[in-house]
């Protein structure tokens, strides 16, 4: 396993490893398809035991800065994670709570939201293999298990879209489009963490998988800190992992470099 420096916008290759770890980091993870593998359902991803084990330790060994970045829930993470709560950015930064245990949400989109889920549940209904996600804040259509459904799913999203206005953005990412509140992604959820303790003054890292990273990989860009793209494919991130298995073998790796550093 190692981690390769993304190739150039020439297309020439660069790799080297990144090897120099560092207790003054600020670490943002991604978690389907980056901490975990993904799953025919979002309900059945499993999160390994060395996992949970390994990001208990780096919690703690760095002070609490250590962050989860994901499209889900927040109640979602915190289950997926339990008994340990994280501070975590839900719903790609539409909710966040800091290392204090306050929680932010955006205001008057959830009555949208819902309107929007129960149209395209009726429209669905018939079709095996979509799978609507009613996230409260956001809304998520799989279709993981019906590949062939691809572009009705992305009709049907566009037409949602249409109909929710241009408060609302539309994203596609790994079998998914996501409609979720424009002005809030992942990298501002990342720069809002930046701005408190115990991330202010770190180094931010940020490792994730899909084109809803990207926002996070320019912000962490933008403070000269490390970008990892996890999997093939394009990206702004200038470090690259080749899958899941290989980002938690990275954090046993870094989770050692704490532990022998005798990090508080």
């Amino acid at each position: 396993m190692r981690v390769q420096r993304e190739a150039s916008a020439t297309g020439s290759p660069a790799a080297e490893q990144l090897t120099q770890f560092s207790a003054s980091w600020a670490l943002f993870l991604d978690v389907d398809g980056t901490l975990v593998d993904f799953a025919e359902h979002p309900d059945a991803v499993v999160v390994p035991a060395q996992l949970r084990k390994v990001l208990q330790q780096i919690f703690r060994c760095n002070g609490g800065a250590l962050a989860l970045v994901s499209g889900r829930r927040l109640a979602d993470v915190d289950r997926l994670f339990s008994p340990v709560r994280y501070p975590i950015a839900g719903q790609h930064g539409l909710e966040r709570r800091g290392i204090h245990g306050r929680v932010a949400r955006v205001a008057n989109v959830a009555h949208r939201i819902n309107e929007a889920a129960c149209e395209i549940r009726m429209l669905a209904s018939g079709l095996d293999g979509v799978v609507v996600e009613h996230k409260g804040l956001s809304l998520a259509l799989h279709y993981r298990l019906a590949p062939q459904l691809r572009d009705w799913v992305a009709g049907a999203a566009r037409a949602l879209l249409l109909r929710l206005g241009d408060d609302f953005r539309l994203i596609e990412g790994k079998m998914v489009f996501e409609i979720g509140l424009s002005g809030k992604d992942k990298g501002v959820a990342i720069a809002e963490f930046m701005r408190e303790a115990p991330f202010a003054g770190r180094l931010p890292v940020f490792v994730g998988d899909d084109v809803t990273d990207e926002d996070g990989f320019a912000v962490v860009n933008a403070l000269n800190g490390l970008s990892v793209k996890v999997g093939p494919g394009f990206s702004v991130a200038r470090w690259r992992l080749s899958g899941a298995q290989d980002v938690r073998r990275w954090l046993d790796r870094y989770a050692d470099y704490l532990d022998r550093e005798g990090s508080v």
